[in-house]
């Protein structure tokens, strides 16, 4: 089974999947995401492997409420405004975001009308974009955007030194790469009962929910075969980044890696 195939087949249960998974504290790993990346309004995020718009719709309320304060900051400052030009300041949409993009790039079509539907649903529609893209070679030029996200997806790259490779190549200089992925368990008792949880317990609520156990017997697999938390930030620098650095949560299930485009 190709890794194409199985995300075509659990994208519909993804986010349901996601939560049985991670006991939903998948939702937290990516708000500390977020608030590591701290996105200034005006950002351009580049959100790879990142179909069903997790990552991307928590950049959007992120940026607007940041920008929203910018806002009444400057309003308390302006105190002669009539009301029309006050309400003309929130009107706006587009500005709502103070000039912050979202490019959400994933080679999966499932995946990606998964993430339009919802945003269509939670009214989502400024600043946000979708590609069909590969993370090995993605369609976009060379320096373009501010920060390079990718959640949950590199372990599933067939290449991922191309990958980190081409993050370097469309990140502007002084550009920030985020990975949120899937590590190794620092706790040996907790590493013995994370081991039974994922493959006694993972599958079976794949089958269970989703119809579907040799995909989530993939997804179990692949995170066991994924690099440690030095070695992926080995990889990171060989990429040509620097100021790599990463911080691992809950006992290391997961682990955020941050680096630099200098």
């Amino acid at each position: 089974m190709s890794v194409h195939q199985v995300f075509e087949s659990v994208a519909k249960k993804y986010d349901v999947m996601n939560d049985m998974m991670s006991l939903g504290i998948h939702r937290l790993w990516k708000d500390l995401l977020l608030w590591k990346m701290h996105p200034l309004p005006g950002t351009q995020l580049l959100d790879v492997a990142g179909g069903t718009g997790d990552i991307a719709f928590r950049f959007l309320n992120y940026v607007q409420s940041q920008h929203q304060r910018k806002q009444k900051r400057q309003l308390r400052a302006q105190q002669s405004l009539s009301w029309e030009e006050i309400a003309k300041e929130y009107q706006n949409e587009e500005d709502s975001l103070g000039g912050s993009h979202v490019m959400v790039c994933d080679i999966n079509k499932e995946m990606l009308k998964v993430g339009k539907q919802k945003a269509l649903t939670q009214g989502y529609r400024a600043g946000l974009a979708w590609v069909l893209g590969d993370a090995e070679e993605l369609p976009f030029d060379d320096d373009k955007f501010d920060i390079y996200t990718i959640a949950f997806g590199i372990r599933n790259v067939t290449h991922i030194d191309q990958a980190l490779q081409e993050a370097h190549r469309v990140l502007k200089r002084g550009g920030r790469f985020l990975c949120l992925e899937f590590s190794q368990v620092n706790n040996p008792l907790i590493s013995r009962l994370y081991d039974l949880y994922s493959f006694q317990v993972i599958p079976v609520l794949g089958e269970v929910i989703a119809g579907d156990w040799r995909s989530y017997q993939y997804l179990v697999e692949s995170i066991r075969r994924f690099p440690s938390q030095e070695e992926f930030k080995e990889m990171i620098e060989d990429a040509g980044f620097h100021k790599v650095t990463y911080e691992s949560l809950t006992s290391g299930i997961v682990a955020i890696h941050s680096a630099f485009k200098l």
